[in-house]
């Protein structure tokens, strides 16, 4: 709620706030994650005096289930004060201011919440401000983004909220309670560094044009500087649990090398035990292989001793056996000289058949002559005397032939 400005918050000589902070100046801010072990994820904000929690659950199941969207999911934000947050008590009832602010978060978180990944489901924000001193609206915002990024929700990226306002005159960043209820005007900003877009931005008062782009610079400059606490929150949140995680397994793994060393010392004792047997089995496998190596040297000369004496009997046979087919050989030969022998005289009494027959062919010629000489007796003289001639000639030659044969017959 903007004042009329009349109450000096700004030392005109040192240009100095109440609280002694310059016009570009955030309050002293620190943000805690995972602080809920039962939340999805969760966040606690320390913004000067604000001190807000923030945790979220889903996605979850939406109930009743008409209220459920079939595209995306529904966020839902619940703003609350406790009745202790604000110097009066304040009325455990939500009032208007509650129901409004819990609006304008659930539409500035929307805008980043990649709510289309769940359909039909829910995503429950509920926000619980301790203690209030000023700028409740921007803190919240910022302890919400941070609770949905420590559940693992996708978003575009994350929002970064803080006020600008104006007091005497002159735009600061960051207004603390009275500075937000005596100043002339307030900008809350929800500002998402990594997009470079404004998810929130509402006005409450008067302001020139230069006044207004002024207020929303610093306003942006205020954003990401609390976007670099709101990474540095989550980093040591994911560091610890990987310290944790490292000192599980440094434990494990110390726990694996004492066993390691139980089991092998174990092992050494049994092996002791087993090479000292071992040792006794190979002396004696030793033992029994010498033992065999003897016999099967002994078997071995008694099978050479058994094979030269084979061999020199094979050979003594082999000696009588061509001693006994020497004489055969001899006489096989007389028999084949014999054959030869036999053979030639068979071919020469051949031979003296044939001439036998053609001697006997000639003295039937020759008594066929004499019968004609005879016929021809009465013929003419000088053939008959020619006739004679030829057949003296022929009769010596007969008798030559007799005698031949004659000599070969003897």
């Amino acid at each position: 709620m903007a004042g009329d400005g009349s109450v000096k918050l700004i030392d005109e000589k040192t240009g100095k706030r109440t609280d002694g902070r310059k016009f570009n100046e955030l309050r002293p801010t620190k943000i805690e994650v995972g602080v809920l072990n039962n939340a999805d994820g969760s966040a606690l904000i320390y913004m000067g005096n604000n001190k807000i929690l923030a945790a979220v659950y889903g996605p979850r199941e939406l109930h009743p289930k008409h209220l459920a969207l079939p595209d995306r999911a529904l966020v839902q934000c619940y703003y609350r004060m406790s009745t202790f947050s604000v110097a009066e008590r304040k009325s455990p009832a939500p009032s208007r201011r509650e129901r409004e602010i819990s609006k304008v978060i659930s539409d500035a978180l929307n805008s980043v919440i990649l709510t289309k990944d769940f359909p039909r489901t829910t995503i429950d924000i509920y926000i619980q401000v301790l203690q209030a001193d000023g700028g409740t609206r921007c803190a919240s915002l910022t302890a919400a983004c941070t609770a949905l990024a420590d559940a693992g929700i996708p978003m575009r990226g994350i929002i970064s909220g803080v006020a600008a306002g104006l007091v005497n005159d002159t735009v600061v960043l960051d207004l603390h309670d009275i500075e937000d209820q005596k100043g002339s005007g307030d900008i809350p900003i929800g500002y998402s560094a990594t997009l470079d877009e404004i998810s929130l931005l509402q006005l409450d008062g008067v302001f020139t044009i230069e006044q207004f782009e002024e207020a929303v610079k610093l306003a942006i400059e205020g954003a990401k500087q609390i976007y670099e606490i709101q990474k540095k929150a989550l980093r040591e949140k994911y560091a610890l649990i990987r310290a944790e995680f490292a000192g599980e397994s440094e434990e494990e793994e110390a726990e694996e090398e004492d066993t390691i060393e139980i089991v092998s010392q174990s092992l050494a004792e049994s092996e002791a035990s087993v090479d000292e047997t071992a040792i006794d089995e190979v002396e004696s496998e030793e033992l029994e292989e010498k033992k065999t190596e003897e016999v099967s040297e002994v078997e071995e000369v008694h099978e050479v001793e058994e094979s030269v004496s084979e061999i020199e009997e094979v050979s003594e046979v082999e000696e009588v056996s061509k001693a006994e087919e020497a004489p055969e050989a001899e006489s096989v030969s007389e028999v084949e000289e014999v054959s030869e022998v036999e053979d030639s005289e068979v071919e020469e009494q051949d031979l003296v058949s044939d001439i036998a027959e053609e001697l006997n062919d000639e003295l039937d010629d020759e008594k066929e002559l004499e019968e004609d000489i005879t016929s021809l007796e009465t013929g003419e003289p000088e053939k008959n005397n020619e006739s004679i001639t030829d057949d003296s000639s022929e009769s010596v030659e007969n008798e030559t032939e007799h005698k031949e044969i004659d000599d070969l017959e003897e």
